[in-house]
């Protein structure tokens, strides 16, 4: 195992946020390429879980935990440094790795905010409470997110989308699991 690493259990409710870019400076900290405008849950987590890159030749291989000392924001980067990883070498051997996050160890969203992790697979209604569809996934269109759902029409499986916005929709349920829309099924 390289240094700072150590072999570990992926936990179950494990969220990928980012990978390691590459190496930054000499005292071992290193870029991150973060998948979230807004990589709080790289700076809440003090551990982070990696597995090898996918791409090239893996430096370690299973699931390994990762003690964080620091992650932040540095110009339009997240720069991290962690517990072992002591030099530019120890931090290069970390490219590639993919870095997930417990869902636990996330902070708490604003009221009518909402990560998006926590969106997917949820059933969306319109308000005359007929199915539109489990939400696949989300974009970010610039102005606004949308909301791709998956549904089945005559035995076909269909996409569509909702803005996900303030205008459409009027409430979302985490814990029914559900989203109401103002929308119509022949949109």
């Amino acid at each position: 195992m390289l240094p700072g690493l150590e072999s570990a259990e992926m936990p179950l409710d494990a969220v990928e946020v980012g990978r390691v870019a590459d190496a930054w400076g000499i005292k071992g900290w290193f870029k991150v390429l973060s998948f979230s405008a807004h990589p709080e849950a790289l700076f809440s987590s003090k551990r982070w879980y990696l597995l090898p890159t996918e791409k090239g030749i893996p430096t370690f291989s299973g699931t390994a935990k990762l003690a964080i000392k620091e992650a932040k924001d540095h110009s339009d980067t997240v720069v991290a440094s962690a517990q072992g990883v002591d030099d530019r070498n120890a931090a290069e051997s970390l490219r590639g790795a993919r870095i997930f996050v417990s869902r636990s160890s996330f902070p708490t969203a604003e009221k009518d905010e909402y990560y998006w992790v926590d969106l997917i697979g949820l059933e969306v209604f319109n308000r005359q409470q007929e199915l539109m569809g489990s939400v696949r996934e989300l974009l970010s269109t610039g102005p606004q997110t949308v909301l791709v759902l998956d549904y089945l029409q005559d035995g076909k499986l269909l996409e569509r989308m909702i803005p996900f916005v303030s205008a459409y929709v009027d409430d979302v349920d985490l814990v029914k699991r559900q989203i109401v829309v103002d929308w119509q099924s022949d949109y």
